[in-house]
């Protein structure tokens, strides 16, 4: 049985009708950590997709087709909990999700459910981030899958907020728990006021709609600083840590001096 196999038939004989055509090669995850940078705890670990022999993530989205991207978002939830469980994850682990690879909602669940109960890990630290850059076929479907997610008692999510195809609009019409601002928005932020004020409105919006706010792509000092600055309080980057593969990397960033390094 091939690793895309798993679940498949029963999912399949469910309805499922793109469940029928497996993902042929296996993958595991790497781990970074999202960081609350008021305390230097982390908030949560986002799962990003790795092939078996430490290539990146686009040498395996490389071989996913429109026959098999279904199989491929329920192989990559599967084995998100699995390493988090097995790595001992206690905050919350992120996984991204393919909206177009859903056709039933509370269907397309039912891998991400058994794999939690199997694995003993609470659901409500489970964190599904779309992103906001694949291009939305169905923004309702979408709006329903986020709705059932929510309801299931998941954490919900859009990534990469800023660079996608729908931006306020989705926002008006679905309030996730998270947003994540894109890493366009955040590099560079130190020296163009345009980027300050943009992200200083959403920092208010957010608030406003209660939702938390997770900057991403954070690389340097005066980024963090200015991010900071602006009431930004979750953030995601090279500066904190890289990712590290079926493992947990340390934060190595210092959150009791002005600079942050501990060597600095």
């Amino acid at each position: 049985m091939s690793a895309g196999n798993e679940s498949l038939d029963l999912l399949a004989e469910a309805g499922c009708p793109g469940c029928r055509t497996p993902f042929a090669m296996d993958l595991t995850m790497a781990f970074q950590p999202i960081v609350d940078v008021s305390d230097g705890s982390v908030f949560a670990y986002e799962a990003l997709v790795r092939g078996l022999d430490g290539s990146g993530a686009g040498a395996v989205i490389s071989q996913v087709t429109e026959e098999n991207r279904f199989a491929f978002d329920q192989l990559c939830r599967r084995r998100a909990v699995e390493h988090a469980a097995r790595l001992g994850v206690e905050s919350k682990v992120s996984i991204n999700f393919m909206p177009n690879a859903v056709y039933q909602p509370a269907l397309c669940l039912g891998t991400t459910l058994a794999a939690a109960r199997r694995h003993d890990f609470p659901i409500e630290r489970i964190m599904f981030e779309v992103t906001e850059g694949e291009r939305i076929e169905d923004r309702p479907h979408l709006k329903a899958i986020l709705t059932e997610y929510k309801r299931q008692g998941f954490i919900t999510a859009i990534d990469d907020f800023g660079a996608g195809h729908s931006g306020l609009n989705l926002l008006a019409e679905f309030q996730p728990d998270v947003i994540k601002l894109d890493m366009e928005l955040v590099q560079g932020i130190a020296t163009d006021q345009v980027r300050q004020a943009i992200v200083t409105a959403m920092v208010r919006l957010a608030g406003e709609l209660g939702v938390a706010l997770i900057a991403e792509g954070v690389e340097t000092q005066a980024e963090f600083s200015v991010l900071k600055g602006a009431g930004v309080t979750l953030m995601q980057g090279y500066l904190f840590a890289r990712p590290g593969f079926e493992t947990l990397p340390a934060v190595d960033f210092d959150f009791t001096t002005p600079a942050g390094r501990a060597d600095a």
